[in-house]
């Protein structure tokens, strides 16, 4: 059926492969289609009616023709193939694979049962891939993982001319992220709300794939509604889009605070792991901030407890606050600076993070973080 180095079809498949449910309703969806067309490609597809996912390679050799075999399964005989080209031939109802020594027969899916994959929405625009990985990333950190709350697993994307917003909240925190990218029309505004594991994933993979990512969108009340679409470097990628509730989250950022504190951020998250080493699941990092110092500390007269003291560049009067520490870690991850900048009000009222630096000319960061406190008993 066709002939490929096997680094190219190892990566394609593993691609593709990411998308096939653990546990499909139906077992062809467990399968991932293959198909040789008449111009000498190579499609490889996945769909479990949520999210697809299609590569496209261009072949030496190859015969026109269509077979499903099990995707997992598939993934890992090619990852686990020697560096040699690979032939793969359809022999009735098995598929025969080949590389070297190594020889692997598949039993092959019926091919008519397997869902047809949806159309693309129309192109709305480009963005550069790694900037849109990182943002992504910046983002999806905040999305919360409790499916009974479906609005809060999901990232917000809204789109107004040449700036693209994403945000998300799990209630506790909130992470926003502004970026520019290249709209097909200038004038082109849409909101869609996307859910956060599959644009995370989505992102990471189509990051090292090509220069740009298209997205695929309809404008309100356009064609193709409900759906977004992701494409770079011959890889497609659909998913449905869930239901556009999201909190007001504009309203809850703040933009008067009484203090400042910006502290290296490297040595600011290893002294938060090493305090909270001590700290129940549940139980806070404790912040005191003063003059040239914050002292950290975790745990109290009862348990194991620690404390460590960093410089910090602080502004403000002193200010005891305390905050979730995988939230904290998390979000010190996601800020992408040396300098991690936390801006505060009261101890009960969200803190914003950011990096340090401002990104543009008015000063403005581009990646607000923010956290909730957790009140201090006494």
């Amino acid at each position: 059926m066709f002939r490929i180095e096997r680094d190219v079809l190892a990566e394609a498949v593993a691609w593709t492969a990411r998308s096939l449910p653990a546990r499909p309703s139906v077992p062809v969806l467990a399968g991932m289609r293959m198909e040789v067309t008449e111009e000498q490609r190579l499609k490889l597809s996945g769909f479990d009616y949520e999210v697809s996912a299609q590569v496209t390679l261009e072949l030496q050799t190859g015969e026109p023709g269509v077979v499903l075999v099990s995707g997992k399964l598939l993934a890992e005989i090619t990852r686990a193939l020697p560096a040699q080209p690979v032939d793969f031939v359809v022999d009735g109802a098995k598929a025969v694979v080949t590389c070297g020594s190594a020889r692997f027969t598949l039993l092959t899916m019926p091919v008519e049962d397997y869902p047809s994959l949806p159309a693309m929405p129309p192109a709305a625009g480009r963005v550069g891939s790694d900037v849109f990985a990182s943002a992504v990333a910046q983002v999806a950190v905040a999305a919360g993982r409790d499916d009974t709350l479906p609005m809060l697993t999901g990232v917000r994307m809204e789109i107004e001319g040449d700036v693209v917003t994403l945000a998300a909240t799990d209630r506790y925190r909130l992470a926003v992220r502004e970026l520019k990218w290249q709209p097909g029309q200038p004038d082109f505004s849409a909101v869609a709300m996307i859910p956060g594991k599959t644009l995370a994933d989505t992102a990471k993979a189509l990051g090292s794939s090509g220069a740009e990512v298209e997205i695929a969108l309809s404008s309100a009340g356009g064609t193709g509604e409900g759906m977004i679409g992701f494409s770079s470097g011959g890889r497609r990628t659909t998913t449905r889009l869930l239901d556009p509730e999201f909190p007001k989250y504009r309203s809850l950022l703040p933009t008067e605070f009484s203090a400042r504190a910006d502290l290296s951020t490297g040595p600011f998250v290893e002294a938060v792991k090493r305090v909270a080493l001590v700290a129940e699941r549940n139980t806070p990092v404790r912040l005191a901030f003063r003059s040239g110092e914050v002292v950290l500390e975790a745990g109290s007269g009862d348990e194991a407890q620690a404390v460590e003291v960093l410089p910090v560049d602080y502004e403000g009067e002193e200010m005891n606050i305390a905050f979730n520490h995988q939230f904290l870690l998390e979000g010190l991850g996601a800020i992408d600076s040396d300098v991690a900048r936390l801006q505060m009000t009261t101890s009960t009222k969200p803190a914003i993070l950011t990096g340090g630096k401002p990104v543009d000319g008015d000063g403005a960061p581009d990646y607000r973080y923010l956290i909730m406190p957790i009140r201090l008993s006494g």
